[in-house]
């Protein structure tokens, strides 16, 4: 009898253990179909209409399906987030600012994102994310374009949390298709990993929380169109102002808050500042719009260049003079990274010129960077230590400067760069050129001691750039942003504009005050 009941008890355990294993492979399916079902989808770019470069595709480096996690550092495989949804990514292409997007480029990565979207659905909610400034072809709005398109595809229910640039623009459309929608609060950008986060963390709650969409959606367009240059969040006015965000979008009732300084160098009605607020107690949410856009209009007269402004000629009389080392001085009318063509040669035309630096012993500068396929190719033939003699530059932008003949010795060469392909650094007099195959911002001290070079020991180093990033910010002596010529001219005056929202500051200085009270925006299933 003992013997019967022990074996009953071993049988009833192991039936027991099968069960649990049987059922574990459900358990887990049930678990993953229990998360919601989120897409990934956007495309990036700061496009000059100023600028007479087109942007193509490949500019973009799209990536698609998974490789999309590798922008993201907090979505990580064994991530909390990777593993709260079930994720869908599409398209996501992000492209050094330039020109104008050409309408095949566009819709060639709209059409595939679409595809994707169509196949992979239906979704609960879709992280989207963009800059904000992109400028296409014959389409005024892209962003809205963009996600108007999305909507179509897949429906009206999901929740779309849009991150953004807090120099893109925010059009109606734009805000009524997002339910949710942030941007930077740091300008140089050093919170931009925190920002998508922030939009994907906000999207992920009203998701599990079941709450959904926020009731209501404040929008106030702020008739401010300023340069990055002169909003900088370093210095006042933009310290405070900008510190004003994180306190507004975390209140009882409040999901998100946001100020949009814009995007300058684009001639579009959109183009403008914009507060926006969501979140789901209207008295709160419209109050906050408020106090932020009466904030931001009340200290437009403070805002002022982040650095001390001259002409190129005070620029390099100044640096000359100096004994700090390294004396930086922004190329600030052609700088890629804003959206200029980052090939015009007025700068480095100006410089080889100068007595100075005609004689290997003169004051040592680096010049940061300009094209030239056509050097490229010579250098790479003669090699490291040959002479070389090629033009470069004014194949995309010649109106202020043609192509400069340069003639000097090869330095160095490197291959396999994500965006240059191929970098040459040309000794000519006291300067050290860099060419490049393709355009390439400058920004790291590592882009510069890769070449062999060393800024932080060079009299001079000048880069085609507005506000120093941080890494060339640390690293300066003394600093001066040159008013230089190119598709993003920071002198807004000089530029031609016809189609912005007029009266407008600062092109109508004697402006009456705006109306700034809150414009509420429909929810995107209304």
């Amino acid at each position: 009898m003992q013997k019967t009941l022990t074996l009953t008890k071993i049988f009833v355990l192991l039936f027991t253990v099968v069960g649990l294993i049987s059922c574990n492979p459900s358990t887990e399916q049930e678990e993953s179909s229990s998360l919601p079902r989120i897409a990934i989808a956007g495309l990036a770019i700061e496009s000059s209409t100023f600028s007479p470069a087109v942007t193509e595709e490949t500019a973009f480096h799209a990536k698609s399906g998974d490789d999309i996690f590798s922008y993201y550092p907090f979505m990580a495989s064994d991530s909390a987030n990777r593993k709260r949804a079930e994720w869908i990514p599409t398209v996501k292409g992000h492209a050094i600012p330039g020109g104008i997007v050409s309408k095949e480029a566009y819709e060639s990565l709209m059409g595939k994102t679409l595809t994707m979207l169509k196949e992979n659905g239906p979704y609960d909610g879709l992280f989207f994310d963009i800059h904000g400034a992109m400028s296409v072809q014959g389409v005024d709005d892209p962003e809205g374009d963009m996600i108007e398109r999305i909507r179509e595809v897949i429906g009206e229910e999901p929740i779309i949390s849009t991150s953004m640039d807090l120099h893109g623009n925010v059009s109606h459309k734009l805000a009524k298709h997002s339910d949710i929608i942030t941007c930077y609060r740091l300008a140089p950008h050093e919170d931009a990993l925190e920002s998508k986060k922030r939009a994907m963390d906000n999207l992920l709650e009203r998701l599990e929380s079941g709450e959904g969409k926020p009731a209501y959606k404040a929008y106030i367009p702020v008739p401010i169109l300023l340069p990055g240059e002169k909003t900088s969040t370093r210095i006042e006015p933009g310290k405070s102002l900008y510190a004003k965000v994180a306190p507004a979008a975390d209140q009882e009732g409040v999901v998100d808050a946001a100020i949009w300084i814009g995007y300058a160098w684009a001639d579009e009605p959109r183009n403008h500042g914009v507060v926006m607020v969501t979140g789901d107690d209207k008295e709160k949410v419209g109050r906050t719009a408020e106090d932020l856009a009466e904030s931001f209009w009340a200290v437009r007269d403070e805002f002022d260049f982040v650095a001390p402004t001259a002409t190129l000629e005070e620029a390099l009389d100044a640096a000359v003079k100096s004994d700090k080392v390294p004396f930086m001085i922004s190329d600030s009318g052609d700088n890629p990274t804003a959206g200029g063509a980052g090939d015009v040669t007025w700068t480095l035309k100006e410089i080889l010129a100068r007595p100075e630096f005609k004689s290997a012993d003169g004051p040592s500068l680096i010049y940061a960077s300009i094209p030239g396929p056509e050097l490229i190719k010579a250098a790479v033939e003669v090699g490291v230590g040959g002479e070389v003699e090629a033009p470069v530059g004014a194949a995309v932008d010649n109106r202020f400067a043609g192509p400069i003949t340069l003639k000097g010795t090869v330095e160095a060469i490197e291959h396999g760069d994500r965006d240059a392909e191929t970098e040459v650094v040309v000794k000519v007099g006291s300067v050290h050129v860099i060419v490049t195959n393709k355009r390439k911002p400058y920004h790291h001290e590592s882009d510069f001691t890769n070449l062999g070079l060393n800024p932080k020991e060079t009299d001079i180093v000048v880069v085609k750039i507005g506000y120093l990033v941080p890494e060339l910010y640390n690293m300066r002596a003394d600093w001066l942003l040159a008013l230089t010529p190119g598709g993003v001219d920071q002198d807004l005056m000089r530029l031609e504009y016809n189609r912005i929202k007029r009266p407008m500051f600062p092109f109508d200085a004697g402006m009456e005050d705006p109306d700034l009270s809150v414009q509420w925006i429909p929810l995107s299933h209304e």
